[in-house]
């Protein structure tokens, strides 16, 4: 600890600092942003663009057994992407030159958020592998047969494990579950109920631990090691799941053309996306990063009592230090977003990619659940919404054009049960009524 301390105080602002332990809302912008760095070089030889398209090359492969086992994903012929839209009432409430656009995750087909890209894509390269080691050709067989029952029995002698404050369980679990895997899913105290009881009701196993997310992910992984037959998709390091969130690059291009809309270093995409333990937000970033290049500028946006991002990028001690380690709670309504160490990648990946990092207190976060709700009638959970924290901080910044097309990434929220969501309404109604621009 006293090294962690030693190491903030000669590399970290001191001022910095005090606003994250006061719990001020706070814009960090990123001083290696469009640098040129060895370290950030050699991270990107991991997951590369080839990396990237061979990943969107697999979804499209699952697309027939997808559209099959989900019928909601029929629309997309079992494509699984979220529609991006225009909020012009959000812009003229705010007075934003440019583009306002929400991309809308919270409508994610089969578990309604950011983690379906990720987690369903890293459950999809493990039984197709263990397919093929079992007579499936993956260059010319159905992928419809993977829903047989000769499958099913191959796919059940294995566990498939995650650690999730929810999300991710969901989307893990369902997929898991679906293929006929035994699903497991490790969680912390503060998982949300109805996400707990979505998955038992669908044959996942939870497990919930009475401690915070990043302890849940160390007994999670150790608990996993202990069985030859389990597969641990890893929250904290899986460069699978990594590559999963960042299909969404290619996706997102061709929905933004086909909006006519104009993006370049004239006239960039700013995008903003909450961050939670960082690998979804940092993943979907990098994506634009290889479809858009410098013509886009990602912000992510974290509760001021966890900007475990934030912190990790500005000491540059990434996943070596924890909100706890500097006397921050960690107490935050946002469930999806409540967790105090970053990913052991998230920030080494973002090193010179990310624009800047805000944050935003519970109350704030509230309110925008009630301003999306009154003007532009979109439901979305209080985590999935902070990305108008950084709108709001993007006008200030000399740097963004005034020209530019500002996309929020919703990131959660049609599955929230009805009785849930009406009482979150309720509340950030109350909220925006007293809220000023």
């Amino acid at each position: 600890m006293a090294e962690i301390l030693s190491h903030i105080k000669l590399n970290m602002d001191e001022s910095l600092l005090k606003r994250l332990c006061d719990y001020q809302e706070t814009l960090w912008l990123n001083p290696d942003y469009g640098t040129s760095l060895a370290s950030a070089s050699d991270v990107s030889s991991d997951v590369s663009q080839e990396t990237v398209f061979r990943a969107n090359r697999l979804l499209e492969r699952f697309a027939p057994y997808l559209e099959t086992v989900f019928p909601e994903t029929q629309v997309s012929n079992g494509i699984i992407e979220s529609p991006i839209q225009e909020m012009p009432n959000i812009k003229e409430y705010l007075s934003i030159p440019g583009h306002v656009l929400i991309k809308r995750d919270d409508l994610m087909p089969v578990s309604g958020s950011i983690k379906s890209r990720g987690g369903i894509y890293e459950v999809l390269v493990f039984a197709e592998k263990l397919a093929a080691k079992n007579g499936f050709n993956p260059n010319t067989d159905d992928y419809r047969d993977l829903a047989q029952e000769r499958f099913k029995k191959i796919f059940g002698q294995w566990k498939i494990e995650v650690a999730s404050t929810g999300n991710l369980g969901l989307s893990v679990g369902l997929m898991a579950s679906t293929l006929g895997f035994q699903a497991r899913v490790h969680m912390s105290h503060d998982a949300t109920e109805w996400k707990i009881n979505k998955l038992r009701q669908n044959g996942v196993q939870v497990v919930i631990y009475n401690d915070n997310f990043s302890n849940a992910v160390t007994m999670a992984r150790a608990a996993s090691k202990k069985d030859d037959h389990s597969y641990f998709v890893d929250d904290e390091a899986s460069k699978i799941l990594f590559a999963g969130y960042a299909t969404a690059g290619e996706r997102v291009k061709q929905q933004i053309a086909d909006l006519g809309i104009e993006v370049s270093k004239e006239k960039p995409l700013v995008v903003y996306l909450p961050a939670g333990v960082g690998g979804s937000p940092s993943g979907v970033a990098f994506g634009l990063k290889i479809q858009f290049g410098d013509s886009v500028m990602p912000i992510f946006v974290e509760p001021t009592h966890m900007p475990s991002v934030l912190l990790g990028m500005a000491s540059g001690l990434n996943h070596d230090i924890s909100v706890y380690d500097i006397g921050i709670d960690g107490k935050t309504a946002a469930d999806g977003l409540a967790v105090g160490r970053p990913s052991l990648i998230a920030g080494k990946y973002m090193q010179n990619k990310l624009f800047g990092i805000a944050t935003v207190s519970d109350e704030h976060m509230f309110a925008f659940q009630g301003m999306l709700k009154k003007l532009e009638n979109i439901e979305a959970e209080p985590s999935a919404v902070v990305g108008i924290q950084g709108l709001l901080a993007s006008q200030k910044i000399k740097a963004i054009p005034s020209e530019a097309t500002h996309m929020i990434w919703s990131t959660g929220g049609s599955m929230v049960p009805r009785e849930t969501m009406d009482q979150y309404e309720k509340n950030a109604l109350k909220y925006f009524a007293h809220w000023r621009v």
